[in-house]
């Protein structure tokens, strides 16, 4: 028998949150020596971590966390909903989101590459998703910059993490407004922060889609370009944030809301899980 203790097999599965008999096995197979046993458990875990690369994500959460002028907005996605909701999980997505906000991250691939410990944010990971058994990805990253910000969580189930998650970027003094315009966000969903953020070619289709439906409903020429207008400004406000009506009053604007409190937004992010 491998000369190591029970404080020996504890500390270890305290480490890394493994089964009894394989941090036992794996404490046989490296002598006892704790520092080869953890290496032991991590190129397992990192073997079966391989083995789900192809499985889907659908669940998970979002995270949000400011570092001076930025703030950096994640979606952390798992398999499935008994993992998002448990402590690990949820501790994993504070412990991700600091890092990569830390690091000043803007993309995935620099977010996983980003500092947590001595380790990385993709070790990190991989080492958490080999313990929970299932597939784990950082599937999502925002990095917004600013004066202010706002950020709002939306629980669509009590049991879950946040699935919603939005960060509102603007300049001014009303908190309340922007915290109002951030709620909006997650059940309008805009695209764009305004019209000129569109892609024209986008603009184009949607112009070519709403004329041909036009006439196809046998509108008189002469009347057209002003019917295409119309129906062009109904896209803008599904897509884009200023034109949209606010959710707390119909009769205004985004765009006049945030001017009547003093405020500009100047961009935001929102992520949904598995959207």
């Amino acid at each position: 028998m491998a000369d190591f203790s029970l404080e020996d097999l504890k500390t270890l599965r305290e480490r890394l949150g493994t089964g009894m008999v394989e941090t036992k096995n794996a404490l046989v197979e490296a002598g006892g020596d704790l520092e080869k046993a953890t290496e032991l458990l991590r190129l397992r875990g990192a073997k079966s971590n391989a083995k789900r690369s192809d499985r889907s994500t659908s669940e998970g959460l979002i995270a949000a966390q400011s570092a001076g002028s930025a703030t950096t907005i994640i979606e952390l996605a798992c398999e499935t909903d008994f993992v998002a909701k448990g402590d690990k999980f949820v501790a994993l997505g504070e412990a991700v989101v600091a890092a990569v906000s830390a690091a000043g991250a803007s993309t995935v691939e620099e977010g996983l590459a980003a500092a947590a410990g001595s380790a990385t944010v993709a070790d990190l990971i991989s080492d958490e998703a080999a313990i929970l058994g299932e597939k784990i990805e950082l599937r999502r990253l925002a990095k917004l910059e600013g004066d202010s910000f706002e950020i709002y969580m939306h629980r669509t189930n009590k049991d879950l993490p946040p699935q919603v998650g939005v960060v509102v970027a603007y300049t001014g003094d009303d908190a309340e407004t922007a915290r109002g315009i951030a709620q909006h966000i997650s059940f309008a969903a805009p695209s764009y922060l305004s019209r000129e953020d569109v892609p024209a070619e986008d603009v184009e289709n949607e112009r070519r889609i709403v004329e041909e439906i036009s006439r196809g409903e046998g509108k008189p020429d002469a009347a057209l370009p002003k019917i295409v207008e119309g129906r062009l400004g109904a896209f803008f406000k599904q897509v884009s944030l200023l034109d949209q009506d606010y959710a707390r009053d119909n009769k205004l604007s985004i765009a006049k809301v945030a001017e009547a409190a003093g405020i500009t937004v100047t961009g935001f992010a929102r992520f949904k899980v598995g959207a």
